[in-house]
């Protein structure tokens, strides 16, 4: 009896037909999903640096970024603006993308390490771990597109 779902290698077959410029369409979206994701991480860390905007954070999330030490908001930068690097380089299809997505990940994780230990508040713990993953998902696309050939 046949299963009418496909299996993994079957999809990947029909994925590797339909290309764009010799790119599989998915790495199109996944680039600009995870650009938009980094630009707004970088909004998000500009907006931390404004005090304006930061009066208006609710109180757990301005209590942390008052108090984080210089070192975690380095970190944050580096998180932010080499992920959004990261992203632009993958959409033009260089594979520098990877080690931006290295460094960016380490600064990730500097800067969850610290919230993490500074906090309880579950949704900001959630925002951290997250980021954390999609950090380590674009080190494994880059490396994946790469591999696949998109990439060069």
């Amino acid at each position: 009896m046949s299963s009418p779902c496909y299996s993994w290698t079957r999809i990947e077959d029909d994925m590797d037909d339909k290309t764009t410029g010799g790119v599989h369409w998915s790495f199109w979206i996944v680039g600009a999903v995870a650009l938009i994701w980094n630009l707004m991480s970088v909004w998000n860390f500009l907006g931390q640096m404004n005090p304006e905007s930061l009066a208006a954070y609710p109180e757990a999330a301005r209590a942390l970024v008052e108090g984080r030490p210089a070192w975690s908001t380095a970190a944050f930068a580096i998180a932010a603006f080499g992920g959004g690097i990261g992203c632009l380089l993958l959409l033009l299809r260089k594979s520098a993308a990877y080690y931006l997505f290295v460094v960016s990940l380490i600064g990730v994780i500097v800067t969850a390490g610290q919230t993490l230990g500074s906090t309880s508040d579950v949704p900001i713990w959630m925002g951290s771990l997250m980021s954390v993953a999609v950090g380590a998902f674009l080190i494994w696309y880059s490396k994946r597109s790469k591999s696949k050939g998109w990439v060069n």
